[in-house]
């Protein structure tokens, strides 16, 4: 299970604007916004930032300028493979170690979309042991069963985090992950497709002139 929330998508503009330095290129600046806010590329920009996505990274310097910020309640073994990309991202937690006593466990917080009856049946048995576990810590606030607990918590365990990433971390986790095992990252990465202008940028783009 993986919920994608709160999506804004920040500083195409400036990036763009940022492009065109090199080349004191200014004047072919034909981006503007629509009545909504959103940014549109013009003819002029669109092709300029096509053709220093297909150059590489050593060229497409802008993308790293363009943000995007997003609310992701994941289970802890996707978060485990999230954080594989340490590089322009930033993410702060819903906190496991503060808060997990703070209610009743439920099945409701646990990733159990592709579990079989009989894994059901034994998480329902483990919810059960971690609620009592639960309600004897806050009645004796003894550290030795909320040890149990943390330690107990399966990797199925939900955890929300709001995540910050540019443009070019979000095309590498694109092309890694669009084909992996896990459906979690298959949902995320067409999260990724659908943001403003990316398929333009990083698919269409790039496939489009493959050799």
């Amino acid at each position: 299970m993986i919920k994608i929330e709160r999506t804004s998508v920040m500083n195409f503009d400036n990036a763009m604007r940022g492009a065109r330095n090199p080349m004191n290129s200014w004047g072919r600046y034909d981006s503007s916004f629509d009545e909504n806010g959103n940014f549109v590329f013009g003819e002029n920009d669109l092709s300029l930032a096509k053709r220093l996505c297909r150059a590489g990274t050593d060229h497409r310097k802008f993308v790293r300028m363009i943000m995007v910020s997003v609310d992701v309640t994941a289970p802890m073994y996707w978060w485990k493979e999230y954080d594989t990309y340490k590089v322009s991202t930033v993410a702060n937690s819903t906190s496991t170690m503060h808060k997990i006593t703070s209610k009743p466990f439920e099945l409701a917080d646990f990733s159990v979309d592709h579990m079989n009856q009989e894994g059901i049946d034994a998480m329902e048995k483990l919810i059960a042991t971690l609620e009592d576990l639960r309600l004897r810590y806050i009645e004796t606030k003894d550290k030795e069963l909320w040890y149990t607990i943390i330690q107990l918590l399966p990797s199925s365990y939900n955890q929300m985090r709001t995540c910050t990433l540019n443009y070019e971390t979000l095309c590498n986790i694109y092309y890694a992950r669009k084909s992996h095992k896990l459906d979690e990252w298959h949902t995320y990465c067409d999260w990724i497709k659908e943001l403003p202008y990316f398929s333009e940028l990083f698919i269409e783009n790039f496939e489009n002139n493959e050799d």
